[in-house]
């Protein structure tokens, strides 16, 4: 289910982070007690995959996660853009494949924040793991937010 804010979300247990992606989805998660975030490695979705939902089903499956944040990308002046559409329409569709309380977090400048924790590194490795490195920036927002609700 698709909760409008953290109000009823789970208190105790893991969650999974997501900062969705159309070729690559960050994945971070908590720890049952929402004390440390660790990210996992990045979902690469093949050309063409329509299963992005059941990827991080699965992986929220894997993880025994309680609940799911996703980010959500908006334009500065809080607006939805063509992307902040694509992922209201994954988490519709996630909601259809996973029987977990699922948050949307706006998520402004998390892959900014990410890179600067990331210090410097390689272009490649950059890629590779800036995704999941903002999952856990939009997860450890999100667990800020349920310790305030």
């Amino acid at each position: 289910m698709i909760l409008p804010d953290f109000k009823a979300f789970p208190r105790a247990g893991r969650i999974l982070g997501v900062d969705w992606g159309l070729r690559r989805i960050g994945v971070a998660v908590s720890d049952p007690t929402h004390e440390f975030v660790f990210v996992r490695d990045v979902i690469s979705v093949p050309r063409g995959a329509t299963s992005h939902a059941r990827m991080v089903a699965d992986v929220a499956r894997a993880e025994n996660a309680v609940g799911i944040v996703v980010g959500l990308p908006v334009r500065g002046d809080g607006t939805d853009s063509d992307t902040t559409q694509m992922v209201r329409k994954f988490v519709a569709d996630l909601e259809t494949k996973i029987d977990l309380p699922i948050c949307l977090i706006e998520e402004n400048l998390t892959s900014a924040v990410a890179q600067e924790n990331m210090g410097r590194v390689r272009v490649r490795d950059l890629k590779e793991k800036l995704d999941s490195e903002s999952a856990r920036v939009i997860l450890e927002n999100a667990i800020a937010m349920i310790n305030r609700a």
